[in-house]
């Protein structure tokens, strides 16, 4: 089998179920982004081999990872299609599972002092990175909302998404020893600038 089909060339492609749509409909940019948050996760879950080895850590990605492929074949297949019982929509207990992981996360990490600068060790900072991405997957998918029924546990679960990976990188950093970095307001003239 060829990995080229062609079928995409005039700038369409086919969803779950063989509906074909703009490769720019707003059920492709959130699949897409949730596509894009899985490929992050896969990048975390090297440098956390590379750097921590935290195995609980990986565990977790790796579980998340099959939860977003499971999220982008529900955002894939439109409701009401023959092909959606093939499709393991998200559902309240996804949701419930992950608020777990978040509060087992919050648990590990020290209280909130002030707003935190992302970065700290690369593992950290690319979960940042996803936070950032879950984010935006979740506003694409409040686009498609607003022009089609979709699964609105969907939408919750990428919310809830984006705590989650917040409290992961908070937790890696402190695991790694590293203070977290506020951020700061007001003046934001590097150090070494004579024009101050």
């Amino acid at each position: 089998m060829k990995l080229y089909t062609k079928t995409g060339d005039g700038g369409t492609t086919g969803l779950y179920g063989a509906d074909r749509v703009s490769k720019a409909h707003p059920r492709v940019e959130a699949y897409g982004a949730v596509d894009e948050l899985n490929s992050v996760l896969g990048v975390i879950r090297a440098h956390n081999r590379a750097e921590a080895q935290d195995a609980g850590l990986d565990g977790d990605l790796n579980y998340l990872q099959n939860a977003l492929y499971d999220l982008g074949a529900d955002l894939s297949t439109r409701t009401g299609s023959p092909y959606e019982k093939n499709v393991s929509r998200l559902d309240d207990r996804d949701l419930s599972d992950i608020e777990g992981m978040i509060d087992r996360y919050m648990e590990a990490a020290p209280p909130i002092r002030w707003f935190i600068q992302p970065g700290g060790t690369l593992t950290a900072a690319q979960l940042q990175v996803a936070r950032a991405v879950a984010r935006r997957a979740e506003r694409d998918v409040i686009r498609l909302m607003e022009v089609e029924e979709t699964n609105h546990a969907a939408q919750v679960y990428l919310n809830r998404l984006s705590d989650l990976l917040f409290a992961m990188a908070r937790v890696v950093n402190h695991r790694a020893g590293l203070d977290e970095e506020a951020a700061q307001k007001g003046d934001r003239r590097p150090a070494g600038d004579q024009n101050a």
